[in-house]
This record gives C-alpha cells, structure tokens and sequence, in this order.
C-alpha cells in the first residue's frame, strides 16, 4: 500500500486501541446489547441523512451490518461483561486477522504471500507473548465469546472487500442501520425486559461520552477508513495493520491509568510491530503481490 494508506491503517489501529478502554470505563452497569445499541443509532442518525447510499444492495449492507457489527460487538462486549479484561479482549479480537486471511483466501482467492504469512505469524507471536505476560485466569466462556466476535468481523471483513464500495463512510453508515433493532431484541432476549430499562436509567454521563466516542471515532471515523482500505486493497494487506490495536491500548492504559506494561507485553508489543512491517513493506527478497478477488 501507498505510505498515506499505510498512515490511515496505523491511525485506525490506534483509535480502535483506545476503543477497550472506553467500552470497558462506559458500559458499567448497562447492558452489553443495549450499549451496542445506543452506539450504533449514533452511527446511523443522523449521518443516514447526509451521507449517500452506497451503490451496493441491501444483502450486501446487511451482511456487513450483522456480521461486522452486531457479530464482533455483540459478542466482543458480552465477553467484557462477562470479565474477559479489556486487554486481552483487545488481543484475542485480532484472531481476526487470521480469519480475514483464511476466508479471503478461499473466497476471494486473495493468496497472501510468503512475506505477509511470515508477518501474520510474527504478529500471533507477538499476541501470544503478551497474553502470556499479563498472567492471571481469563473465564473460558468469555474468551469463546470474545473469538466468536473475532470470526464475525473477519467475515464481514471479506464482504465488504468483496463489495469493493467506494467511500467506506457510506457503508459504515448505511450497514449501521441493521444494527439496533437485532441488538435491542438480544438484549431483551439474553437480559430480560427489566435489565434493559434499568440499563437505560443507568446510562450516565460517563456511558454517554464512551458513546460518543466508540460511535463518532471507532465507527464513523475508523470503519469509513477501513473499508475504503479494504476496497482499494487486498485483505491481506489491510487487515495485518490491526494487529496494532492490542499495543495502543495497552500503551494508553499505562499512560492513563497507570497500567505500565510487563516486560513480556512490552516484547509482544515489539513482535506486532515486526510483523505489521512484514506484512505492509515485505521482505527484501520478497515482492508483494496483489491478486484481485472474485466479486459477489
């Protein structure tokens, strides 16, 4: 990729960084769906009314609404609820990659190269030896919810490849209409009616604000620049970047919160940013190649 679009990745890994830490000082004692809710009736009011519809059909905005959407956070913010720390949650998520890689291999047939698998597999190095250095027990159930938001972003990362939608805002915007009314009814569902309203008498100010900012910044800001990456370039060579996340966020909570990292998270940190490089830049006797996917 061109070093601006290369640019935009890094600054999109490290506002979703940031994203856990707001999510986990947001939520509280409001329901995990109904959040995610909230959330995304700020991403798609008022925007909808400002920003084109993307030329795609309503399968496409659906499927990229359920599945990078009420999937990853559904279950990406039940497992935080459910006590997965948001460190590790910020790590396990980027399992992701590996299923972005694998689907569009075997759908798209975009086959990374040598370079980009050598920087995949530096980069799972590099989650492994920070999850390793943080220690303590994480619930099992969590960590099954949390790789389960994990698969259902990378398959809506390979829809919206395959959409190849100029203008990823639009696409953010539209596809966040599908998203409240599955997430409310979850919600009711997995929670019960009486959760849900007081969840919505405990929606403070400071739920308010991580609202704003998973909504405005993650969503909207973050997700438009995504997936105009993703419609410009090859899975592979996109999705890699993300595996900066986890070192944003761990990074800003020791700033923050004065969480300073172990010295295991701070040689995982060094590896992520090794197999980015690989992955992005390639190897000296390597040559990135792109191979256009199928269309659906």
């Amino acid at each position: 990729m061109p070093v601006r679009d290369n640019v935009l990745a890094a600054l999109v890994a490290t506002v979703w960084g940031l994203n856990f830490l707001a999510i986990d000082r947001g939520m509280g004692d409001v329901p995990p769906l109904l959040f995610l809710a909230v959330r995304f009736v700020l991403v798609a009011f008022p925007a909808v009314f400002c920003v084109p519809r993307p030329a795609v059909s309503w399968r496409v905005l659906a499927a990229v609404g359920l599945f990078m959407s009420v999937g990853q956070f559904g279950f990406l913010y039940t497992a935080i609820a459910a006590g997965l720390a948001p460190g590790i949650a910020a790590l396990v998520l980027q399992a992701q990659v590996v299923f972005t890689i694998v689907i569009a291999a075997g759908v798209l047939r975009e086959r990374p190269t040598r370079a980009q698998v050598v920087g995949v597999l530096l980069g799972v190095g590099g989650l492994t030896t920070v999850a390793l250095g943080r220690g303590g027990d994480v619930p099992p159930v969590a960590l099954l919810l949390c790789l389960l938001g994990a698969l259902s972003w990378g398959i809506g990362n390979v829809v919206a490849r395959a959409a190849a939608v100029p203008g990823g805002l639009g696409l953010t915007v539209w596809s966040g209409l599908v998203v409240p009314v599955p997430a409310l009814g979850l919600g009711v569902l997995l929670d019960g009616p009486s959760a849900m309203l007081d969840g919505v008498s405990a929606f403070g100010w400071q739920a308010l604000l991580a609202t704003v900012y998973t909504a405005v910044l993650a969503s909207l800001v973050g997700y438009g620049i995504f997936n105009s990456l993703l419609a410009r370039h090859p899975s592979a060579a996109v999705v890699p970047w993300i595996l900066l996340a986890p070192a944003a966020a761990m990074t800003a909570a020791a700033v923050l919160l004065g969480q300073v990292p172990t010295p295991g998270e701070a040689a995982g940190g060094v590896l992520l940013l090794l197999g980015v490089l690989v992955c992005t830049r390639g190897l000296p006797s390597l040559r990135l190649q792109r191979r256009e996917g199928a269309r659906i």
